[in-house]
């Protein structure tokens, strides 16, 4: 098939924060236009950057690498003012006395793991030494002083845990920036602009309507997550209502300075610009 004839592909991160924005959404579009493509977020953040897929959420640290080639939906992301739940640090002694240590970093992260290496380095004046594991809390604690997980991971290494410290990275950059952290964003490649401008201008309105039922009416969305990933009613309740899944003028100024620590830090080359979808037509913020 060509790459004209093909319907667009949009990537979901396999994790349960990105569920309001889908969970109304079908896997596949009846008329054929769509199909969904399931992945952790390292893996649809190369997906993305390699053209096999379209458009979807994908970790800021991506759309901050190679921002020229993407717009970003607005209303959209995971985001969160503090504590989220689902980034968690997982480590022996308190983080002034391992800022130098050891550190393990899941290799299904980006913005997460670059906001780690942010919170010790700006905030803890730390020098650690990671390395890239896959997500086994007690695997990657041998030999390590630390350990992040996100995602479901995360959740899940949270509720079992009995022998480490807990640090919720959302509320680490809080405490020191007292700013939001959006860890994903809606991201569509410039080069499906035109090729599939109604299927965007649809999908906008969907994944919003979608977002909107999720949040009102969570129960059927909250049973699912009980039974897939585990938990009671009162801690998805809690957690999806904790999260945001807004992408405003407060979300974009936390991002912005996200960036610039990372841009401080040598982690990203060039300034970021924030570049917003209109009905195909991208929108500089702050323009």
């Amino acid at each position: 098939m060509s790459l004209t004839a093909r319907c667009l592909r949009i990537g979901k991160i396999k994790y349960t924060n990105v569920w309001p924005i889908f969970y109304y959404l079908p896997d596949k579009a009846e008329d054929g236009s769509y199909e969904l493509i399931h992945q952790v977020p390292s893996l649809l953040n190369r997906a993305m950057a390699a053209g096999e897929v379209d458009m979807g959420p994908i970790s800021s640290f991506a759309y901050a690498e190679a921002y020229p080639n993407y717009v970003l939906y607005p209303d959209l992301s995971v985001s969160a003012l503090g504590k989220v739940k689902s980034i968690l640090l997982f480590h022996r002694k308190p983080l002034k006395e391992i800022r130098n240590g050891l550190i393990a970093l899941p290799s299904t992260s980006a913005s997460s793991s670059n906001l780690l290496r942010i919170i010790m380095s700006c905030f803890y004046d730390g020098q650690p030494v990671y390395s890239v594991e896959e997500p086994n809390l007690e695997r990657m604690m041998e030999g390590k002083d630390a350990a992040l997980l996100i995602g479901d991971d995360a959740i899940r290494g949270g509720w079992n845990n009995n022998k480490y410290l807990v640090t919720d990275l959302g509320e680490q950059w809080y405490k020191f920036t007292g700013m939001w952290m959006s860890f994903a964003v809606w991201a569509i490649r410039k080069d499906t602009l035109l090729r599939y401008a109604d299927e965007l201008d649809l999908l906008f309105h969907n994944f919003l309507s979608s977002k909107r039922r999720s949040l009102q009416e969570p129960g059927a969305m909250i049973a699912e997550a009980i039974a897939r990933v585990g938990g009671d009613e009162r801690y998805w309740r809690e957690y999806f209502g904790n999260l945001s899944y807004d992408f405003g003028p407060m979300q974009h100024e936390g991002l912005e300075t996200y960036f610039r620590y990372a841009k401080q830090l040598g982690l990203l080359k060039q300034d970021v610009k924030i570049e917003l979808w209109s009905h195909n037509t991208a929108v500089k913020v702050n323009e």
